[in-house]
């Protein structure tokens, strides 16, 4: 399916948590007249522990690149886990523009903010240390994450994420992304726009805040989400089953 936009971030690519191959379902069959990436997307904080990059992520790369050598305008914003890039931020690669931050005017005129959201994150702004520490529990539950996803296929039950479940069962983590999405919806004000779109905290939503427009275009590691804008300015949240791909879970929030 065409779209007038499509937002993802969080791929996490060279890490074994991201799943590259249903991303690359995703992009097979879905295009777009602008492709924005909202950050995490390589994950330097893991490949300096670790080298890992099997073909599937080469694959991707070389996915986007051609997108924008085919006439897709494709925006690169860099996250907290990809940070490196923020050192080449107003410059092109392959066609891909790299922003420290931008911005998407709707079909209906309404301007939207473009962030990862990491500046927002008081854990990663004052206590880096306790970020990373946090960073190899989560991959530790992305682990046993995909040892279950094996298992409950292998019993013909459908996906399901442990990482997720916790976040959403455990007040503080609850507390803390309340608080992240209410920082960026009241800055997108203090801005002057319309709405915010972002990644970083791995939970995709679309909602109002106080008159705002919030969206967290989720990840490519838990949700296997993307955040699309439709033609007439509809915006909806695709969660993507490649197994399903002639029709993929849709979850369809209009704005």
């Amino acid at each position: 399916m065409h779209y007038r936009a499509i937002f993802i971030s969080d791929l996490h690519l060279g890490t074994p948590g991201c799943q590259a191959d249903a991303l690359l379902s995703f992009l097979k069959y879905n295009s777009s007249d602008s492709l924005y990436l909202l950050g995490d997307i390589v994950d330097g904080w893991q490949l300096k522990r670790r080298w890992f990059w099997p073909q599937a992520h080469n694959d991707v790369i070389q996915k986007l690149l051609r997108r924008a050598r085919k006439g897709t305008k494709v925006v690169y914003v860099p996250g907290n886990h990809d940070e490196f890039a923020r050192h080449f931020v107003n410059h092109q690669f392959g066609g891909v523009e790299l922003l420290e931050e931008a911005e998407h005017t709707m079909a209906d005129g309404r301007v939207l903010w473009l962030t990862h959201g990491d500046y927002f994150d008081a854990v990663v702004q004052y206590a880096k240390w306790l970020a990373h520490v946090g960073d190899n529990l989560y991959e530790l539950t992305l682990r046993l994450n995909r040892y279950l996803s094996h298992l409950r296929s292998a019993l013909g039950l459908p996906y399901w994420s442990l990482s997720a479940y916790l976040k959403h069962k455990v007040k503080s983590a609850l507390n803390y992304v309340t608080a992240f999405e209410d920082a960026l919806a009241n800055e997108a004000t203090r801005r002057g726009y319309q709405g915010v779109v972002c990644g970083h905290i791995h939970r995709a939503q679309i909602r109002d805040i106080q008159g705002v427009l919030y969206c967290n275009d989720g990840d490519w590691v838990e949700s296997r989400s993307a955040m699309v804008e439709h033609f007439d300015g509809r915006l909806e949240l695709i969660f993507w089953d490649p197994e399903t791909m002639e029709d993929p879970a849709q979850a369809l929030l209009d704005s």
